[in-house]
């Protein structure tokens, strides 16, 4: 079995006195106290189907408006090799929460399988620590319902009953959550005639049509009330409640806030598709609703400096998978990467990684170890000094050496299946193979990270010291699959 010594925690490395600057976009930095460092809050955002190359902090050229997020990068740790643990929405968001690989529990794709009662998720660890824990905003981890027909598979069908699995099941206590996509703007409306990529906004929402896709509460409620408009900010507006009822606790808080934005249908209201008037239709709503996430993002980071706790929280973004759609013809940007969603090439996993946490990081940095989402959990439990409650196999590792600048070779592989492709990586050298194994490219990431080069004809041997140490694993994924892991 693959199990992470990392796992067996270490003391947390202490800071003293830190920088402090005041800004309207950076947190203020100075000293915290030994408590807030071993029981910060944790947030874990994440974007859907938004590329590496969407962001100014990464690529300079994009055209989307992000200055909270730019300021987030300039405050914190930029990772430059961040992948999500698969290419698509649903088998990412398992690694999120389990710190393992999606195809040992059953998610395999997206709507496919759901999160078992029998794994460990982060909320249920933390909330028997004393941390309040809420989801916000997509869940897509197993169906919401089994009375009434809902997104995308929930209702009173087998599929529904058999793949009922809500976030209050998990550990959650405040729930605000959808099974799958809604539309970015006015979520649950969509116009009379539509595409399956975008509209314009509904200036009469009396036109409107229900999408079909509910937001559900922890009692299994329908949420009715103040769901029109950017739903970004409809998602950011049940979270900040819920931190800041925390904050007046006096007692640590673990909040998932996972936007729907970029995923189609990308809509976009008329404050946020101004800045791109010259665009297309597809384009300007795309664009529009990243720069209504950007602005969420900011108005986060002011709430957390207002109540007083931004020094003392985790602050984790992201991206599920790549962009969608092709490169020729989607407005969303993988940059010079090859590959996009679904894609188990760069393009396909490799997305933007921001922490801010300055009791930790007190200045902009920028690192290109290679971290997963899968590290979330092994990493959240080594800075809280949590020892992992199993001896099953953990995929992700512990990123606190990395963030205490003492890490920069990952020394652990990382391992992909996603449908007939599989990938094994190391810090430098990545092996591919599109039909499970009948054929392997090989690439040299630190050299090529476009993989633009095949090495696997030159150097064989490479390809064979990373192929076995894969088969293994795949082997250890099938035993966690038959549930080999639960007691």
């Amino acid at each position: 079995m693959y199990h992470d010594s990392t796992l067996h925690l270490k003391p947390c490395f202490r800071l003293g006195i830190v920088a402090f600057v005041l800004s309207l976009f950076v947190p203020a930095r100075g000293i915290c106290s030994e408590n807030s460092q071993l029981r910060p809050n944790i947030i874990l955002m994440m974007c859907d189907d938004l590329g590496w190359g969407d962001l100014q902090c990464y690529n300079p050229q994009s055209p989307i408006k992000t200055p909270h997020l730019n300021q987030m990068a300039r405050s914190g740790l930029k990772f430059n090799r961040f992948y999500a643990a698969a290419p698509v929405c649903s088998p990412t968001r398992g690694s999120c929460l389990t710190g393992r690989h999606p195809f040992r529990y059953g998610i395999y794709y997206a709507n496919t399988g759901h999160l078992p009662q029998e794994e460990i998720t982060l909320p249920e660890i933390l909330k028997q620590h004393g941390y309040r824990t809420g989801h916000f905003g997509k869940w897509h981890l197993g169906t919401l319902t089994t009375k009434i027909k809902d997104a995308n598979r929930g209702g009173p069908t087998i599929i529904g009953r058999m793949h009922f699995s809500p976030p209050q099941q998990h550990g959650y206590e405040s729930c605000f959550v959808t099974e799958s996509k809604v539309p970015t703007y006015d979520p649950m409306l969509k116009p009379k005639k539509s595409n399956r990529k975008t509209w314009d906004f509904l200036k009469d929402r009396s036109k409107g049509f229900p999408y079909g896709t509910y937001y559900w509460d922890e009692k299994g409620n329908i949420v009715s009330e103040n769901l029109e408009g950017d739903d970004s900010r409809v998602i950011m507006d049940r979270a900040i409640p819920f931190m800041n009822a925390a904050v007046k606790n006096k007692e640590p808080f673990f909040a998932v806030i996972w936007f729907h934005a970029p995923h189609l249908p990308v809509v976009a209201g008329a404050k946020h598709v101004a800045p791109y008037a010259g665009h297309t239709q597809y384009e300007r709503n795309y664009f529009g609703s990243v720069t209504a996430i950007d602005e969420q993002v900011g108005r986060l980071r002011s709430q957390l400096r207002q109540w007083g706790v931004a020094n003392s929280t985790m602050f984790w973004f992201c991206s599920d998978n790549g962009p969608e759609g092709k490169a020729d013809s989607a407005p969303g940007s993988a940059s010079f990467f090859r590959g996009r969603k679904r894609s188990l090439y760069e393009g396909g996993i490799r997305v933007p990684g921001l922490l801010e946490w300055p009791c930790r990081i007190d200045s902009e940095r920028t690192t290109d170890f290679p971290a997963l989402t899968s590290d979330y959990l092994p990493t959240i439990l080594d800075a809280l000094q949590i020892e992992y409650p199993s001896s099953r196999p953990v995929d992700g590792i512990s990123l606190m050496p990395v963030i205490e600048g003492k890490l920069q070779k990952r020394i652990k592989p990382i391992g992909f299946q996603s449908t007939r492709q599989l990938v094994w990586m190391n810090h430098q050298y990545k092996i591919y193979s599109p039909d499970k194994g009948k054929s392997w490219e090989l690439y040299d990431l630190l050299k090529d990270p476009a993989e633009t080069k095949d090495l696997s004809h030159d150097f064989p041997d490479i390809v064979d010291s990373l192929r076995q140490p894969l088969e293994l694993w795949i082997k250890s994924c099938k035993n966690s699959d038959l549930g080999m892991d639960y007691p």
